[in-house]
């Protein structure tokens, strides 16, 4: 009779169970994985006997039969070759049944036996709590990340030869304590807002941005300090709340992109270059994988060089920053992948970038800006709350040696109004007042008598659209809420409007 051991795959983010079922006939030697296995599976063949020798655990030298259900699911990676040796040990009745039951199964085996790291060990977790699993057995650098996760109870193990012993009642396998980290602050040498001279304005907006959650977009000259900023950025960025830690842990961990820690204490910040691809930002391939807008999750994306990416990758952002998730379909299925970031992006006026310098001219024609500036699409930019000019800095501002105001004192305003928001909107479930719907924000957004009349007047005069208008009055209360006011009122909406930039 088969045996069988529960294991999983994962598919996008979340981890599907899967039987690993295993069959011994006597025949002529062979060794055959069915169940719509892919070429990592297919090798782990070689692994597995090699493991299982290493291991001093018999290893059968007739016909076997590896069965992955449900068979119509696509399985990929190396997490698999755990449960397909135990499988083999528990068809031969080597181990007890009863000893593997409501047990999961992860790991990939080294030629010696011992156990390497798999991605998505996480997601393995969340799917052993949905499913009441008894325990989740794992190779120990894997045990810390599932962890995160309260309510199962996570083993890990060093080798086969500890797991077959664990599984024998020889010597019990260490457990993983839950744990529930702190988050930090993203602060490198080098990027604290003490250090920039001058530019008063995209500080100010940057502190706006942060607070509320707002995309930012900032143009100016070269060397007038737009990277600088942005490298500043994460400086000031509250902290990682726990919902928010696990969320961006799960993401890291199936890119297999997790520090050493196990867990992602830091708000994302993901930088990539300009020529990178639309599957590399998005999302996706044959075997689909988060892009860069994912892996910057409850963080930031910063895109330096904005018009200089291609066309087609600058518009793949519509979606995500109007939705905060991106949906992947492809052949074998479709993934949704979370995408609830900051956009901060960077780019000169003309493709020369001296047209806004005082000091030096511009070469280009009106045709190659009109062109160039057009790269930007009226769309797109209806979903950047501020548009920020960065001059050059004068002579007198760039050789003063007095300290501007440190990250510190802005990061400690930044979260006293992001704790505010959290209070604020927690029955909707939302972090910020950048995640205000239109209809969230038309009935819970308290403006003044003044300021409504100044808001439809803008509203009139501008020609802004329905997006532009709300994403307006999500900025003004943000700009309220630093100033400490439950009312948004003719000054917040004002300073709001100085951040847009319509065409």
């Amino acid at each position: 009779m088969p045996s069988h051991i529960m294991t999983a795959s994962v598919l996008g983010l979340d981890a599907r169970r899967v039987e690993v079922e295993a069959d011994i006939s006597p025949g002529l030697k062979a060794f055959a994985i069915v169940g719509l296995p892919d070429t990592a599976i297919q090798e782990a063949k070689e692994r597995i006997k090699s493991a299982m020798k290493h291991s001093k655990v018999p290893f059968p030298r007739t016909h076997i039969t590896i069965n992955l259900a449900p068979a119509d699911l696509k399985k990929n990676g190396t997490p698999f070759d755990l449960p397909i040796a135990l499988a083999i040990l528990l068809a031969q009745d080597y181990i007890d049944e009863k000893a593997t039951e409501d047990h999961l199964f992860a790991g990939e085996l080294a030629l010696d036996g011992t156990l390497r790291p798999i991605q998505g060990a996480l997601s393995f977790a969340l799917l052993a709590r949905a499913l009441g699993t008894k325990e989740l057995i794992l190779p120990k650098e894997n045990a810390a990340e599932a962890a995160l996760v309260s309510g199962v109870k996570v083993r890990k193990a060093g080798c086969l030869a500890e797991v077959v012993a664990h599984v024998l009642k020889e010597q019990a396998l260490e457990c993983e304590p839950t744990r529930r980290p702190k988050g930090t602050r993203k602060v490198s040498r080098g990027s604290d807002f003490s250090g920039v001279r001058g530019q008063q304005q995209a500080r100010r907006a940057m502190e706006i941005a942060a607070a509320g959650g707002h995309n930012l977009l900032m143009q100016g000259p070269p060397g007038s300090g737009k990277t600088l900023l942005a490298r500043c950025y994460p400086s000031i960025l509250p902290t990682l709340t726990s919902e928010e830690m696990l969320a961006v842990t799960r993401i890291h961990s199936v890119a297999g992109l997790l520090p050493k820690e196990g867990v992602v204490l830091d708000r994302p910040y993901r930088s990539p270059h300009h020529s990178a691809s639309l599957v590399s930002l998005v999302g996706g391939g044959s075997n689909p994988r988060p892009g860069e807008i994912s892996l910057a999750h409850r963080g930031v994306l910063f895109l330096d060089e904005f018009l200089e990416f291609p066309r087609s990758v600058i518009e793949s952002l519509r979606q995500p920053l109007e939705d905060g998730c991106v949906t992947v379909s492809r052949a074998q299925g479709t993934v949704t992948y979370p995408a609830r970031f900051t956009l901060l992006a960077a780019m000169n006026p003309c493709p020369c970038g001296f047209l806004t310098d005082n000091e030096r001219a511009c070469i280009c024609s009106p045709n190659v800006i009109s062109k160039y500036q057009k790269r930007l699409s009226g769309p797109l930019l209806d979903r950047i709350d501020l548009f920020i000019e960065v001059p050059k800095v004068k002579t007198q501002e760039l050789t003063d040696e007095a300290a501007a105001e440190s990250s510190v004192l802005i990061r400690e305003r930044v979260q006293a109004v992001r704790d505010l928001q959290e209070e604020r909107w927690k029955d909707l479930e939302i972090q910020t007042n950048a995640e205000l719907t239109s209809d969230q924000a038309r009935k819970r957004i308290q403006l003044t008598k003044e300021g409504k009349a100044l808001l439809q007047h803008a509203v009139d005069h501008y020609r802004l659209s329905a997006r532009a208008y709300f994403r307006l009055l999500k900025v003004s209360q943000t700009i309220a809420d630093l100033g400490g006011v439950k009312e948004v009122d003719v000054p917040h909406i004002a300073e709001a409007l100085q951040y847009r930039q319509e065409r």
